[in-house]
């Protein structure tokens, strides 16, 4: 029988959010785009800030966001790192529309995960380049938290 892979935090990300600026329906589903302004980065493997540099282009659906996040970080010792991060957040309408109004939700009442994509040129951290990860999410109303888990 194959083992199931383990999973090792490589670190949080608390991101601050900017306004949402709404782009219309398509297709029934709600386009919005969520600026990504700053936060911190904390973790053995990786910490520091992240940059006031990209955002989340969110397709909300009735039962279901779909999350696809770009944007920087630098961490302590200088480095660069750009993150792509795929996802979904679902759960009871109730719940749904209690983040929607950024009121403070339990994170066990709802679905939140991510497969993020991390990328270097630096050599201290080419092994980003080589790692599957794997994140869960919590929304807050102004911020949002990712745990990035490497597969190992």
């Amino acid at each position: 029988m194959i083992e199931p892979p383990r999973l090792r935090l490589t670190c949080q990300i608390d991101a601050e959010l900017g306004p949402p600026m709404e782009r219309g329906t398509v297709s029934g589903a709600v386009h919005r785009i969520i600026p990504i302004i700053g936060g911190t980065v904390s973790g053995e493997r990786i910490s520091g800030r992240v940059l006031n540099l990209g955002a989340d282009w969110q397709m909300v659906h009735d039962s279901h966001a779909e999350l696809d996040t770009r944007y920087g970080l630098e961490t302590d010792d200088g480095a660069l790192i750009d993150i792509r991060n795929f996802g979904l957040r679902h759960g009871p309408p109730e719940v749904l529309a209690a983040l929607a109004r950024g009121e403070p939700v339990a994170p066990e009442a709802y679905y939140m995960r991510t497969h993020p994509r991390l990328h270097s040129a630096d050599p201290r951290y080419a092994w980003v380049n080589r790692t599957i990860f794997l994140g869960t999410g919590e929304r807050y109303k102004e911020a949002v938290r990712i745990g990035i888990f490497e597969v190992l």
